[in-house]
């Protein structure tokens, strides 16, 4: 598998879609279409936060937290769509700060959804994404050091068009001006090697 969108193939993917457009009353298309663009930003705002010792410190002290051991990919279809929102504002809070806002309103008027649904979304997939990059830190044994080579790993692409593309929205005040190139990238673009951590973990190439 190529990156992080490709959980969006998965049954854990399913799960996660089938979860969110219940809780948002959106329609599943949408709201894969909206994971499809939250997944790659959340993971980029984590990236980008690793400039920042004491960020990458605190990333790896939650990602030895129990609570990201994993257990959500194994069990997410029993877990209720509220704990998982409840859970992810806490990660996103501290993942894009004060940008999440922002970030919500952008990808909201892109897709023509309600912004309060799209904040929902990025919270529920938030601890998804926690457990895959905890689960993944146990296997490897990745110290904080390794933080920014797993992240990389996950996102899928070392591409500096990519990179760019997410730092512009991480850094822009919402008005949703490289929207359609985020979305093109991670939605329309082309398929790009690297980053085999899926692959592994649920059985693709």
């Amino acid at each position: 598998m190529a990156s992080i969108l490709d959980l969006l193939k998965t049954q854990i993917g399913e799960q996660l879609v089938n979860k969110a457009s219940e809780k948002t009353s959106e329609d599943k298309e949408k709201v894969s279409t909206a994971l499809g663009m939250a997944l790659p930003l959340i993971i980029g705002a984590m990236k980008r936060n690793t400039r920042d010792p004491e960020a990458t410190k605190n990333l790896d002290k939650a990602l030895q937290s129990e609570k990201h051991n994993g257990d959500v990919l194994n069990n997410l279809e029993n877990r209720e769509a509220e704990e998982l929102s409840q859970e992810g504002s806490s990660i996103l809070s501290h993942v894009l700060g004060a940008k999440q806002n922002g970030i919500s309103k952008t990808l909201a008027a892109s897709l023509n959804m309600d912004e309060s649904s799209v904040k929902n979304i990025l919270e529920m997939a938030a601890p998804v994404i926690m457990g895959l990059l905890g689960q993944q830190k146990r296997k490897d044994n990745v110290s904080a050091s390794g933080l920014s080579g797993l992240l990389d790993s996950v996102l899928g692409s070392n591409s500096s068009h990519d990179q760019s593309l997410l730092e512009t929205l991480l850094d822009s005040d919402g008005d949703g001006s490289v929207i359609d190139d985020v979305a093109g990238m991670v939605l329309g673009g082309k398929n790009k090697k690297g980053g085999s951590l899926l692959g592994g973990m649920f059985g693709g190439k």
